[in-house]
């Protein structure tokens, strides 16, 4: 059958869970409402999974106008959204820019939950940020880039290494894609893709996705879960630019519609 979407994951709140799609409207910053939320601290600077591993299991679910967010030992808290209002200077990595400030009652929720100051701020109107890849596409609050593709093939390699040393196979989700891609038979193919279509959108490569501490994160109870995969990864992932890789991050060329089953089309190889 060739290859085709098997997998769309948003995550509306960056660091919190992602929510699977049968399909989705993908626009230059990629899977529409994907990482449009952020939480940030006193200092208006963003908070992850990489210092916050529980932020794993805050489940936003958007509404009409609204966002519910959902947590164990907290109330569910829905707020109508701020699409344009009073805005913050944020940080994220490197880049500083503006964000709508989502007000006092997610404000007070997050704070809550986390166990210190925090604010979470959404894309304002107007939004451009660049990405830093081969392509420079658009991004909003991801970390880089517009789209993280995995092939199934690459996590079942990887999977085979970690139980060959003794240890449990991990799940897809560790890795946080937004397209996970079946019936790329070597594994690692979507590191040699250079531009691909997915149903009616074309996309063009930026960069590996080089790991954080993220997938060490068992994202079901928010809790670090040992040394894997970055172990094993850093025995034949490593970058020379520092860390271990998994998984390749692309720019959106061509905006349009995407569903799981939709066929995938490498049109350049590295």
């Amino acid at each position: 059958m060739g290859a085709r979407v098997v997998e769309l994951v948003r995550y509306v709140v960056k660091g919190c869970a992602g929510e699977s799609l049968d399909s989705a409207a993908v626009g230059p910053m990629g899977l529409a409402d994907d990482r449009s939320f952020m939480v940030v601290d006193k200092n208006n600077k963003f908070i992850t999974q990489r210092t916050r591993s529980e932020m794993a299991v805050v489940r936003p679910t958007l509404g009409d106008g609204t966002l519910k967010l959902s947590a164990p030992g907290i109330e569910d808290f829905e707020f109508d959204i701020a699409f344009d209002g009073e805005q913050l200077e944020v940080l994220l990595h490197k880049w500083t820019g503006k964000a709508v400030d989502q007000g006092t009652g997610p404000a007070e929720w997050f704070s809550q939950f986390m166990g210190e100051q925090c604010r979470l701020v959404r894309i304002p109107p107007g939004h451009e940020r660049h990405s830093n890849g081969q392509t420079g596409g658009q991004v909003g609050f991801a970390d880089a880039d517009a789209l993280h593709v995995i092939g199934r093939s690459s996590l079942d390699h990887l999977n085979g290494l970690i139980l060959e040393k003794g240890g449990d196979t991990l799940p897809m989700n560790r890795f946080r894609p937004n397209v996970v891609v079946t019936g790329w038979e070597e594994p690692y193919t979507e590191d040699r893709v250079r531009a691909m279509t997915l149903g009616a959108i074309e996309a063009s490569w930026e960069k590996k996705a080089v790991r954080c501490v993220v997938p060490t994160v068992d994202q079901a109870t928010g809790q670090k879960a040992g040394h894997e995969p970055t172990k094993t990864l850093a025995g034949y992932r490593r970058e020379e630019e520092g860390g271990v890789s998994f998984g390749a991050k692309f720019a959106v060329v061509t905006s349009g519609q995407l569903a799981v089953g939709d066929p995938v089309k490498v049109t350049a190889w590295a």
